[in-house]
């Protein structure tokens, strides 16, 4: 008796299961993003808020003795002077960090003195004014001493003459006492293509370095005038900080001229020359003591810093060198910047 194959059913695949805790993770990832965006906002505030009483800054140490409570906290500025907030812990980006670091320094009965380590060529008016002014309110607590590298010209120098004492290398880039500012002019290459600008505006001076038109006369002036106004607070500060005649830094080295290290010597720009190492020895000497630890601030990790870096669109690049083309200037903003600095 022939007996038929059995049936074989077909069994349904199980891929609910899956589905279902893909669902799941996806949910939990969520979750797990929103605890932390919150924890970093509130640990965030928390440490702005405390700031004042614990600090912002983690100290690292330097260099000097290991044994004793007395510290001389280094504060760094370093590259192009500028308010971005791009790559520093403060909203007010390099301002901000600096301002809080002498703050920090001024609060802490440790730290005897405070030096100002100092490799830039300058940067924006406003902000090296900020910084200036900062440096005055710590050294009237602390002895402040400024430590010049390879580079601390213009308003680097600004900030510098703010200090109790400066020390720069023989072989430094100091000096270019100036105020500059940069446009240009598209009007001839219109033309030569066939382009036109045209410019509604409610004053005649509301477009002021438009680059599709030669400036006017009346322009050129009133741009003038607001250079030399800030010139001018330049030349008086340096006269006044360095116990110079006015008439004669104008008449002399406060034309935008860059000084080594030794003729900044020389004009009295500076009080000596020397290293890093020499200034620590003239930050104990000023603040009386023997032996200090060297610390310099340090931010500590944010998950806040963190998600705002991740947070940002910009493309990412690399740069393998450094180069003049970081110092192209802005349209329209005052800076304290050797010309030769820049493109």
């Amino acid at each position: 008796m022939n007996e038929s194959p059995p049936l074989i059913v077909p069994q349904p695949r199980r891929t609910g299961w899956i589905v279902y805790s893909v669902i799941v993770t996806f949910f939990l990832f969520l979750s797990f993003l929103g605890n932390l965006v919150l924890f970093a906002l509130v640990m965030g505030g928390g440490a702005a808020n405390l700031g004042g009483r614990r600090g912002l800054y983690e100290e690292q140490y330097v260099d000097g003795d290991t044994d004793t409570r007395n510290k001389i906290a280094v504060v760094y500025l370093a590259g192009v002077i500028s308010s971005s907030a791009d790559g520093y812990t403060s909203e007010e980006g390099m301002v901000g960090d600096i301002k809080n670091q002498l703050q920090q320094a001024e609060d802490d009965d440790r730290v005897k003195a405070i030096i100002i380590r100092i490799n830039s060529p300058g940067g924006e008016v406003v902000a090296s004014d900020t910084i200036y002014q900062a440096v005055v309110e710590a050294r009237s607590k602390k002895p402040v001493v400024a430590s010049i590298d390879t580079v601390g010209a213009s308003g680097a120098y600004y900030v510098a003459v703010g200090a109790d004492y400066i020390i720069a290398p023989d072989l430094s880039i100091t000096g270019s006492i100036g105020v500059i500012l940069q446009s240009f002019s598209v009007a001839d290459l219109m033309g030569k293509i066939g382009v036109k600008s045209y410019t509604f505006k409610s004053g005649r001076y509301k477009d002021v370095l438009n680059p599709t038109r030669e400036p006017t006369d009346a322009e050129k002036a009133l741009v003038q005038d607001l250079i030399m106004e800030v010139y001018d607070k330049f030349v008086g500060i340096v006269a006044e900080e360095r116990k110079l005649n006015v008439d004669d830094l104008k008449a002399g080295l406060a034309d935008g001229r860059i000084l080594s290290g030794k003729q900044a010597k020389d004009a009295k720009l500076i009080d000596d020359l020397g290293y890093f190492e020499d200034a620590i020895e003239k930050a104990k000497d000023l603040a009386k003591i023997k032996k200090a630890k060297v610390i310099r601030y340090m931010a500590p990790f944010s998950l806040r810093n963190a998600l705002r870096i991740f947070g940002k669109n910009e493309q990412a690049k690399i740069q393998i060198q450094i180069s003049p083309e970081q110092l192209k200037l802005e349209t329209g903003k005052l800076y304290f910047l050797p010309s030769n600095m820049f493109q």
